[in-house]
């Protein structure tokens, strides 16, 4: 764990001295130096003192790498195309075990044949009308509107209007999928 390069970083991102900082939190330039260069850990009420010095919650210092926020640029996005490209899925974002796509489904198109996959998903209709299917139920959604299902259960969606549909979907599973809607 590189808290004390954190540290710095945010020290030196805000402009403040290692004097400034040994003023408000009652630490010695030496110690506040083991820190910053991670030659020593701090106690979590020493961790509690700089992050409120910093003006930065305590767990932001303990994040690893990994843990912290993640930017996809709209630019660098995924798309993969289903059911001979008629459905076009964007891949948005994913953390852990959640992932969030943008799927276009032209008119009349849909995911084929019912489907079954590991996890739970939440579907919000941005555009257009679809029509939703789960085990024995069915229902139109409409922009606006939203579903979720565990998606275990075989399932299907079809755009039953005349404008492509736009859903957002976001799929939670302890497996990673692959292109599923």
């Amino acid at each position: 764990m590189n808290i004390g390069s954190k540290i710095r970083a945010i020290r030196n991102r805000k402009k403040i001295t290692i004097a400034q900082m040994c003023e408000e939190t009652g630490l010695s330039k030496g110690f506040i130096s083991n820190v910053e260069n991670n030659n020593t850990s701090p106690s979590i009420s020493t961790l509690q003192a700089i992050a409120s010095f910093l003006k930065v919650p305590l767990p932001y210092l303990l994040l690893e790498n990994e843990q912290h926020m993640k930017v996809n640029r709209k630019r660098e996005r995924k798309y993969t195309t289903t059911n001979e490209g008629s459905l076009i899925i964007e891949h948005l974002a994913s953390k852990a075990g959640l992932r969030m796509m943008q799927v276009t489904v032209p008119p009349g198109a849909s995911t084929g044949e019912k489907i079954a996959h590991e996890g739970d998903e939440c579907h919000l209709v941005l555009q257009g009308k679809i029509l939703a299917e789960q085990g024995e139920d069915s229902f139109i959604i409409e922009e606006g509107d939203t579903f979720s299902w565990n998606a275990s259960v075989p399932h299907f969606v079809k755009n039953i209007g005349d404008i492509p549909a736009i859903v957002l979907i976001a799929v939670h599973t302890d497996v990673e999928l692959h292109d599923v809607f």
